[in-house]
């Protein structure tokens, strides 16, 4: 092959080469109109070192991943085969693809929190469907002119650079903005360096928030959602960047409960045992009864503090809003207009009230009673434990909890309750952060507990510490699981865990 400087093929090359760098560069604008969504998918950096770190990374990354995506298609495409008019066709579709790709990881980062991969494939797909297939036509019609609109501007992005080559030669911006670049680049990783080594989580926890860039981290991950304590993570450093406590906005209740026929005249009864060998010997003693269907189910997770798994309960709700609803004062919502629920709870729960006509009544017992087992109850241990999480125990009659599989928290039950027994599942939605135990598809949940981030999927229960140290473990078996953090479903936990967060407080 002829390479000489004289040579056809040579020059084919050079100009294909200094085309390359100016398709590149408009490329360049484009990627840094579209990825600028990262930037207002997740919360603003807290100081002005964080901003700018978030607008120089922004800058650096995306041009640095746009050359890079240069150097490995177009460029040894334009050395096997410099033919211009080919090269220009097959960069502009290879351009498009670029774009499509980088567009939908946009939209998937801002609707779910975490870029395209392989783990998540199939919630990736349904959201693509429902966005695309499953709405409005106009939906599918938009998103088909914008794809020919990216083509459109790849073709005359390359055409124009090509023709005007020589023009573009003389212009001396590109030297400073590449300069820009680079600078950009250093100084990014220079305050990453910095920031990890000195626990700045300003700027550490904006990790991956850019595609292919830092991976997610535990610490990261808990910090982006402000649930990082930092004294705790390291006491030297005094920074604070948000509460670890929710402020529990309660929401718009519209749903009006349309009691089901059948149970209209069956009350539940929920009983809270806050004393462990009294639950076992109530419980061992309705089992055996044999006059009534009444079986166990093994598998509750629940917190180990005693006040907070009465509270996932009484709420239907993770722990996380129990501060804030305690300081509120505030009722179960979906019961406020309906008397629905009735409790008798001493202590911090005093303030719930009680109603005589409830359809679910919840008693907190500490001494023995008794149970009469003809009517529809659960009775549950939520007795204080060392541990921060365990899974307990729960006796009941009631038929919709017999094929309960998986994991169960507290506030499921709840939930179910509400939903499939009482007939109330839009008010159970609006108002609760649980899952039907009776309909569901997926065994997973969520909970934050003593300043435990606890997110179980089947069988494997993940407890992410405020330091940002974490550990799985097995539910049934108990023993330590290794493998790494399933990051996505960790956040789509925790944006679950936050639905009912007030705004400023996110």
């Amino acid at each position: 092959m002829n390479l000489t400087p004289h040579s056809p093929f040579s020059s084919k090359a050079s100009q294909l080469l200094s085309w390359g760098h100016w398709f590149t560069f408009a490329n360049i604008g484009l990627v840094l109109l579209i990825s600028s969504v990262y930037l207002f998918a997740d919360k603003a950096p807290n100081t002005f070192v964080g901003w700018f770190y978030m607008l120089i990374t922004w800058i650096s990354h995306t041009s640095f991943i746009t050359f890079c995506a240069f150097v490995l298609t177009i460029f040894p495409l334009s050395l096997i085969f410099p033919y211009p008019r080919h090269i220009r066709g097959m960069a502009a579709i290879i351009a498009s693809v670029g774009i499509v790709v980088l567009t939908v990881d946009a939209f998937v980062y801002l609707q779910l929190g975490y870029h395209i991969n392989l783990a998540s494939l199939s919630d990736i797909f349904v959201l693509l469907w429902e966005a695309l297939v499953g709405s409005s036509l106009v939906n599918l019609i938009i998103t088909i002119a914008m794809l020919a609109l990216v083509l459109t501007f790849e073709l005359l992005a390359g055409n124009y650079a090509w023709r005007h080559l020589a023009e573009l030669k003389s212009y001396k911006f590109p030297r400073y903005a590449t300069g820009t670049i680079v600078t950009c680049f250093a100084l990014s990783h220079s305050l990453h360096i910095w920031a990890d080594a000195n626990a700045f989580f300003d700027i550490t926890k904006q990790d991956n928030v850019l595609p292919l860039s830092y991976p997610t981290t535990a610490k990261s991950l808990l910090a982006r959602h402000d649930l990082l304590d930092i004294e705790q993570y390291e006491e030297a450093h005094s920074l604070s960047i948000g509460d670890t406590h929710s402020k529990y906005k309660a929401p718009v209740i519209s749903a009006v409960c349309k009691e089901k026929k059948d149970t209209a005249e069956q009350p539940i009864n929920v009983y809270a045992y806050t004393n462990e060998r009294l639950f076992q010997k109530t419980a061992t003693a309705l089992q055996n009864d044999g006059k009534n269907n009444v079986f166990r189910m093994d598998s509750v997770l629940r917190a180990g503090n005693s006040s907070d798994a009465l509270f996932s309960l009484i709420y239907g709700l993770p722990s996380y809003y129990k501060e804030s609803v305690l300081l509120q004062q505030q009722v179960p919502v979906w019961s406020i207009d309906n008397d629905l629920m009735s409790v008798n709870a001493g202590g911090e729960f005093s303030f719930v009230p009680s109603h005589q006509a409830s359809k679910l009544t919840l008693v907190e017992v500490s001494d023995e009673i008794d149970i009469d087992s003809s009517k529809p109850f659960v009775a549950i241990d939520i007795s204080a434990q060392k541990a921060t999480v365990l899974t307990s125990s729960a006796v009941t009659n009631i038929d919709l909890f017999a094929h309960a599989y998986g994991l169960v928290q507290p506030n499921d039950i709840t939930y179910t309750l509400l939903s499939s027994y009482l007939g109330c599942d839009p008010l159970a939605q609006q108002s609760m952060l649980a899952s039907n135990i009776k309909t569901r598809s997926h065994v997973e949940g969520v909970n934050f507990t003593q300043g435990v981030l606890v997110a179980f999927k089947k069988d494997k229960i993940t407890l992410v510490n405020q330091d940002g140290s974490f550990k799985q473990i097995s539910a049934k078996e108990g023993f330590v699981l290794n493998g790494n953090l399933d990051i996505p479903f960790l956040i789509q936990s925790i944006k679950t865990l936050k639905k009912f967060t007030a705004p400023e407080a996110q």
